[in-house]
């Protein structure tokens, strides 16, 4: 007779749905238990939920002292995904935060950067742990690091408080309100730019981002910013699109999986504290962009980011930069080794391929919407630029997507 393993994962978020993949993942192969998924987290803010039934095992993502409790007295086998200090006695499986920072500070060093911040919550472990990752890894390359670090306070419940590994407020006060964003703004205006700037999380990056904006700084020509978690929604909704460093949640839950099953087989874990290492930086217009001191250039950046799928020219750059030709192409070549045109062009690629991988339309209609007035010389600039034509890049792509999917438990 299979066990009865209850799931807690609120699936709102999107990292619990990563790690739910790798827990079915898991189960497909091995075909150990029958899953009951808690999607409400009931369980955290009733522990007589979890006494309600006779569980073989628990893994969640929102564990509270109440479910320890609850599965120690029952002595139920319980992993805990939940990013924060471990339960005595409960295996933990959570991201390797300290090397999540380093690999933001070593994406923002490879592009040249001289100058770095990061901003995130003091009274959260896992903030604090990639803080000091980001700091480490700054401190090595030779540089210094200016961190602005606050208590998270939020119009947050109790058991979102214990999500997040945040002291609860006990007030309803929100975080993200005019005083803080001001007193965030005056932080970053009183840094050297241009500056790159890590934040704990892609939250925390977005406010980073509206705290610049009101002080009319470009992002990301003069203040970079990187986030971490990589919400893909959160990320790709924030303007300009937000980077961010990717957790390997999938592997995560395929790692809670397997411990549970030996849990479940009689062995006791080996480690109860397991880190998981990150995949990597998703990079998106956040830090897309090499480190660049002159105004002029940074402007011009800034428009064509903007506009270069609207069939902007090189004259309408020169005006927004208030240069002339001579000192603009000048300043590129300095400055990121291409002239105005050749930038022009490369941001019209990386939106065509997009295009290509996450849509169905038809060339034409990718060529009207990266500015382009014939659909011909789009596919022709497109394969002297890449090597194939549009039609063959899209059917590359997609068969790589279908296999990596296939792959994932492997490649994770």
């Amino acid at each position: 007779m299979k066990a009865h393993v209850l799931l807690v994962f609120l699936t709102r978020f999107e990292e619990s749905m990563a790690m739910l993949k790798g827990i079915a993942h898991f189960e497909r192969t091995h075909h150990l238990w029958t899953a009951f998924h808690d999607d409400q987290a009931r369980s955290e803010q009733d522990p007589h939920w979890v006494r309600s039934k006779k569980w073989d095992g628990v893994i969640s993502r929102h564990t509270t002292p109440q479910m320890v409790s609850a599965c120690a007295e029952r002595k139920i086998p319980l992993i805990d995904l939940n990013d924060c200090p471990p339960y005595p006695g409960v295996p933990k499986i959570r991201p390797d935060n300290t090397a999540m920072g380093h690999m933001g500070a070593e994406h923002f060093i490879e592009r040249g950067y001289q100058k770095f911040g990061f901003c995130g919550f003091s009274n959260a472990s896992w903030s604090r742990e990639r803080r000091d990752g980001f700091v480490e890894a700054i401190k090595l390359a030779g540089r210094q690091c200016s961190v602005y670090d606050v208590s998270y306070r939020g119009d947050t419940t109790p058991l979102e408080c214990a999500i997040y590994d945040v002291d609860y407020p006990g007030d309803m006060t929100p975080f993200w309100d005019d005083e803080q964003i001001s007193k965030l703004a005056a932080w970053i205006d009183r840094l050297p730019r241009p500056i790159a700037l890590m934040a704990c999380n892609d939250m925390r990056a977005q406010q980073v981002i509206s705290a610049a904006r009101s002080k009319d700084i470009l992002v990301p020509e003069e203040v970079a910013v990187l986030g971490m978690n990589n919400d893909t929604i959160r990320c790709e909704l924030s303007d300009p699109a937000l980077s961010s460093v990717a957790p390997n949640a999938f592997q995560s839950g395929y790692r809670a999986a397997e411990l549970l099953g030996e849990m479940l087989a009689g062995r006791a874990p080996k480690e109860l504290d397991q880190r998981v290492e990150p995949v990597g930086v998703v990079t998106r217009h956040s830090t897309d962009v090499l480190a660049v001191e002159d105004r002029n250039v940074a402007a011009a950046l800034s428009f064509i980011r903007e506009n270069a799928c609207n069939g902007i020219t090189v004259e309408q750059v020169l005006q927004h930069a208030h240069a002339s030709r001579s000192q603009i192409e000048r300043k590129f070549r300095q400055h990121i080794g291409r002239s105005p045109q050749a930038e022009i062009r490369r941001v019209q690629l990386r939106k065509i391929r997009q295009l290509l991988m996450e849509t169905d339309f038809p060339l034409k209609r990718i060529a009207e919407l990266t500015g382009f007035e014939h659909m011909e010389y789009m596919c022709v600039l497109f394969k002297r630029m890449t090597g194939i034509s549009p039609g063959i890049y899209r059917a590359k792509m997609q068969d790589k997507t279908i296999v990596g999917s296939a792959a994932a438990p492997q490649g994770q």
